[in-house]
């Protein structure tokens, strides 16, 4: 018999019980069809009804509504056509800038406002009891949020880098079983001009197990800068992730600057770049010779829709903005790139807002870039994609022999998904929901500056 789960308590407390006892079959319900390997049946175009079978946390079958007779002594569950999403991968995040705005009173919207206002930050207050609170309160909103994954980049300009990378490491361990964390460095590119100083921190890097990365704005040398970052990756063994054209400038072209550079080196590792939002004013020509390289050469691009939403085009003439600051993703995926979107910052002079709820990133991400009509695979955006991107297999899909891992949302279609904020999901971990209430903002009031004036 199946147990009826109308609410969301009904069903919360309907998987505890069933997790309890090692086995249960989560039925009717809505998976999308580009995030699994079931053979069920369209609901419709994007969903297909599905029976989900959980044994010891793990995805047993994946079986059409219906389709198969339930077993009088496994606990079957009504999920009420609801859809279920895999647990969520962000691929670029800032958790050491996170939740400073309380004290950047001089942040202004700008590009150029919020490097000062971190920059003067960083300095006076990152000290390590800093960083790792707030780091911990970001990853415990991506957790509640049902977040199993997430890439950091970290200031990495000495002395920070002595200061950060050791929180990581703490972090990666205490959340280890939670959350998946990984990072890269950051720093301007120009610090690659010093091989010694390029050295030491790559050595740091590669020792933690993160990536080699850099900021690789405009610069004469940039080829030589960026065929050093390679070379160094390719010696010490580690992926490469740029921060790129995070400009209207159309001359900025370091994207395609790092395909060449990929290409020159024969690099084998994987390449993300993210932001590359002066690609969407550049001429046709200029974008397909872009795109064909980086096609070429197997880099990765990473939207951040709300920041860029948010810094790009910004004017301090009462005038309104006049484009959306995006790169170009849709051109992007028609050339096989792989593309992801990720949150990027939350609550730094970089962007205001932000919690680090991918679900709101991939909401957000549709409206801004037109991921609709039709949906189609779009979501892999968020789970599959940045999940291959971060070598973590078996992440981003709902599949039989994967972990059950997912999120239960009240939404039965992309329109009623994407319509609310849908703050009442069920997120579940090993078949079981778990017990994660988002942090109070109050908790960081006795970190310096971040008390509520």
């Amino acid at each position: 018999m199946t147990r009826p789960t109308p609410d969301r308590q009904s069903l919360r407390e309907a998987l505890a019980d069933g997790a309890r006892h090692g086995r249960y079959v989560l039925r009717n319900l809505r998976l999308c069809s580009a995030l699994t390997t079931t053979g069920s049946t369209a609901a419709d175009a994007e969903f297909m009804l599905t029976d989900v079978t959980i044994e010891n946390g793990k995805i047993a079958a994946t079986n059409p509504t219906g389709c198969v007779a339930a077993d009088a002594g496994t606990l079957s569950i009504d999920a009420g056509g609801r859809v279920a999403l895999p647990a969520f991968v962000d691929c670029h995040t800032h958790l050491d800038k996170g939740h400073i705005l309380p004290r950047t009173p001089e942040a202004d919207g700008s590009f150029a406002g919020a490097m000062t206002a971190t920059i003067s930050d960083r300095t006076q207050n990152w000290s390590h009891e800093d960083v790792a609170r707030r780091m911990d309160f970001a990853l415990r909103c991506a957790y509640h949020y049902g977040t199993i994954a997430i890439r950091t980049h970290l200031d990495s300009k000495p002395p920070q880098d002595a200061i950060s990378w050791p929180v990581f490491q703490e972090l990666r361990d205490q959340w280890r079983g939670r959350i998946e964390l990984q990072a890269a460095c950051l720093f301007g590119i120009d610090l690659a001009r010093d091989q010694v100083a390029l050295e030491n921190i790559a050595r740091r890097v590669a020792a933690a197990g993160g990536m080699l990365g850099a900021v690789a704005f405009p610069t004469p040398d940039l080829d030589m800068l960026l065929d050093r970052m390679f070379a160094t990756a390719t010696r010490f063994g580690m992926d490469l992730d740029f921060h790129a054209d995070e400009t209207a400038d159309p001359s900025a072209d370091a994207l395609r600057r790092i395909a060449e550079a990929a290409l020159r080196s024969r690099f084998s590792g994987k390449v993300l770049v993210g932001h590359c939002c002066s690609l969407a004013r550049q001429d046709h020509a200029a974008v397909d010779e872009t795109l064909d390289k980086v096609a070429l050469a197997g880099v990765a691009v990473v939207s951040l829709p709300m920041c860029n939403l948010y810094l790009q085009d910004r004017r301090n003439d009462g005038t309104t903005p006049r484009w959306r600051g995006v790169t170009l993703l849709h051109e992007m995926k028609q050339r096989g790139i792989a593309v992801a979107l990720a949150s990027d910052n939350t609550r730094d002079p970089f962007y205001a807002y932000g919690d680090l709820d991918m679900m709101e990133t991939f909401r957000m991400g549709t409206r801004i870039l037109h991921l609709d009509h039709q949906v189609g695979d779009w979501p892999r955006a968020v789970s599959a994609t940045p999940a291959a991107i971060m070598r973590l297999d078996g992440k981003g899909v709902i599949a039989k022999g994967h972990s059950g891992d997912f999120t239960l949302f009240e939404g039965r279609t992309w329109s009623e998904l994407l319509s609310r904020p849908e703050g009442n999901r069920i997120v579940v971990r090993h078949g079981a929901p778990i017990d994660a209430p988002l942090p109070s903002y109050a908790e960081l009031d006795d970190l310096s500056g971040l008390a509520l004036q």
